[in-house]
């Protein structure tokens, strides 16, 4: 059995669809059906016949790729699908051979998984999350008993690093995507330095930093709202926001949210945001899109592009224990 990374778009535009249908995907929509190659030189041959003009090295690492999902994944295989909507890794068991089927027009190359468990990010270890980093769209993680690891998590046991590198060299030199692996790095310093009440406090700078007028909770019980925001320069004008911030290593389930709106109905409040580190089970975010226009749902991911924008805004103190900085980097594509 191996672990295998398999992306779903770029932009992550089919991920939903992949979840939704119990499936993962490949692009490459260039090909119609690949279930009669056999050898990696047949398939070379007509990527370089629908791909004239195409460097050397991005035909080896395309044709690799797009072989590794016909013919070396296998059953049984765990398969990890790192998300770009949520900050979460889905991890599924390989059900099936390739197939070839055309559900939508974008999506045409498959296989059938069962999707064991939906992952905070911020649940792995570093060097694990390095390894989900890299850029390709599939291959197999193999360094550092990442399988084994793996599986722990989808059991809810705390894992270590076991470095095997030594014993293991990559098939592949790795590129990695520079932007995922610094997130990665803030969100598990995040994880670390904010726990409980100083996660209330980061939200609660990010949202005066919007220009809210806000009341937070102090430590301990809060009454079922962690902060109270609201515009205007007294903090009487609307919007009315009740804020509920949750730290705990589990995801939120519908009760936290309807607590939410029992405390907003109480307060006279308009709208309402939910904060939880480690994301919402799926009864939530299917309840939330109902309450579209007074209820909001944050989740790391959401928490740290909002530190991004307003990070600026911050007062010296929280910058200090929070340090970060901008920096520019050159994006190179073929």
């Amino acid at each position: 059995m191996s672990l295998w990374v398999v992306r779903a778009g770029r932009y992550g535009e089919n991920e939903q669809y992949a979840l939704d249908h119990n499936i993962v995907t490949i692009a490459w929509n260039e090909f119609d059906d690949l279930s009669h190659i056999k050898s990696k030189e047949e398939l070379t041959e007509l990527y370089i016949k629908l791909n004239p003009g195409t460097k050397k090295m991005k035909i080896a690492n395309e044709v690799g790729q797009v072989w590794r999902f016909i013919h070396e994944i296998q059953k049984n295989d765990l398969v990890a699908l790192p998300l770009k909507m949520k900050s979460e890794i889905a991890i599924g068991k390989v059900l099936s051979d390739y197939e070839y089927k055309v559900l939508i027009p974008n999506i045409k190359h498959t296989r059938r998984v069962e999707w064991l468990k939906t992952i905070p990010r911020s649940a792995f270890d570093q060097d694990l999350l390095y390894s989900f980093g890299a850029s390709m769209t599939v291959y197999k993680i193999e360094r550092n008993n990442a399988e084994n690891r793996v599986k722990k998590l989808l059991k809810g046991e705390i894992t270590k690093v076991e470095d095997t590198s030594q014993e293991e060299e990559e098939k592949e030199e790795e590129v990695i995507n520079i932007d995922e692996y610094a997130k990665d790095q803030i969100i598990k310093f995040i994880d670390r330095k904010f726990k409980g009440h100083n996660l209330a406090r980061l939200v609660n700078a990010i949202l005066k930093a919007q220009g809210f007028i806000t009341k937070i909770s102090p430590p301990g019980p809060d009454g079922g709202v962690d902060i109270l925001a609201s515009g205007g320069s007294l903090g009487f004008d609307n919007p009315k926001i009740c804020i509920q911030v949750k730290s705990t290593s589990t995801q939120a389930d519908v009760k936290i949210l309807r607590d939410l709106k029992g405390t907003m109905r109480d307060l006279k409040a308009e709208q309402g945001l939910l904060v939880s580190w480690y994301g919402f089970k799926d009864t939530v975010v299917n309840e939330a899109k109902r309450d579209f226009f007074f209820i909001r749902l944050w989740d790391q991911g959401d928490l740290l592009n909002e530190i991004f924008k307003y990070y600026e805004r911050f007062d010296d103190e929280l910058k200090a224990e929070l340090p970060l900085k901008r920096i520019w980097a050159l994006i190179i594509e073929e």
